[in-house]
C-alpha cells in the first residue's frame, strides 16, 4: 500500500474525502484551526492543510484501469500523475503530517501576530500603518501607531486592520 495525492474540486475535500471513506478507501485530510474575518469579527475555522488536495493509501496494483471509481467520485477533480504514473507520496510525510495533528490538535493559525506591520483600513485612522500589539479580552486588536512623533496604543475591530508584507 502507498500513498497518493487526490486533487479535489475548490472547497470540496471533506466531501470528497467522506465519499471516498464511503467506498472503502483510506484516506487522510490534515486540518488546521485558521482565525478569519467573517461578518466584520474575528472568527475559527477548520480548513484543509493543503487546500485542495487529500491523501489516498491504494494497493501497489493499482492501475488507470482502476481510476474510474475515485475520478467519478463526487468532490474529486482527478489524482494527480506525473507522466501517466501517479505521484507517490512518501509514508514518512504523511505519519509527520498526522502525528504533528495528533500531538498539537487546538493548533491555531492566528491571523495577526504581535510585531506585524498592518495598515487600518477604515475609521478616522484609515491609511495609517502600525504595528500589532495584541487582541484585548473583547475580540479587538491592540495596534501601536505613531502620532504627533509619539507612539500611542489604540483598540480596533480586527476587521479594520489588514496584514502588511
Amino acid at each position: 500500500m502507498h500513498w497518493y495525492l487526490i486533487h479535489t474540486k475548490p472547497r470540496q475535500e471533506s466531501i470528497a474525502l467522506e465519499n471516498l471513506q464511503q467506498q472503502g478507501y483510506t484516506c487522510y485530510l490534515p486540518l488546521l484551526n485558521v482565525e478569519k474575518i467573517r461578518r466584520g469579527k474575528l472568527s475559527v475555522v477548520l480548513e484543509a492543510l493543503f487546500p485542495r488536495y487529500l491523501f489516498i493509501q491504494l494497493d501497489t496494483a493499482f492501475s488507470s484501469q482502476s481510476w474510474t471509481p475515485i475520478r467519478s467520485t463526487k468532490g474529486v477533480n482527478r489524482l494527480v500523475a506525473f507522466g501517466g504514473q501517479p505521484a507517490k507520496v512518501d509514508e514518512a510525510l504523511v505519519s509527520l503530517l498526522k502525528r504533528a495533528e495528533e500531538s498539537q490538535p487546538d493548533r491555531l493559525q492566528k491571523m495577526f501576530t504581535a510585531g506585524d506591520k498592518v495598515q487600518l483600513t477604515q475609521g478616522a485612522f484609515a491609511g495609517l500603518e502600525g504595528i500589532y500589539q495584541m487582541a484585548d479580552g473583547e475580540s479587538r486588536a491592540m495596534v501601536l501607531i505613531e502620532i504627533l512623533s509619539k507612539p500611542v496604543r489604540i483598540a480596533v475591530e480586527p476587521a479594520e486592520l489588514r496584514k502588511l508584507a
